[in-house]
């Protein structure tokens, strides 16, 4: 059987944690910081979550091998 492909979009912006779940940087946080509320700032404060349940299966196909 062939190797599979690592999508290389998807390995930059997710990685995986001990358990297998999918972690992601939260959005909002890179510019125009100055024209955002105090609230939004601080809600995005957090950079890493974890990607919901329904996206997680897509983005294990795209990283077959666990973004090693």
């Amino acid at each position: 059987m062939p190797k599979l492909k690592t999508n290389k979009a998807a390995s930059k912006r997710y990685k995986f944690t001990a358990k297998d779940k999918v972690k992601r940087t939260k959005a909002n946080r890179r510019h125009r910081l100055a024209t955002k509320t105090k609230r939004t700032k601080l809600t995005a404060r957090v950079q890493n979550g974890i990607a919901d349940k329904s996206c997680e299966k897509t983005i294990k196909k795209l990283l077959p091998y666990g973004n090693k």
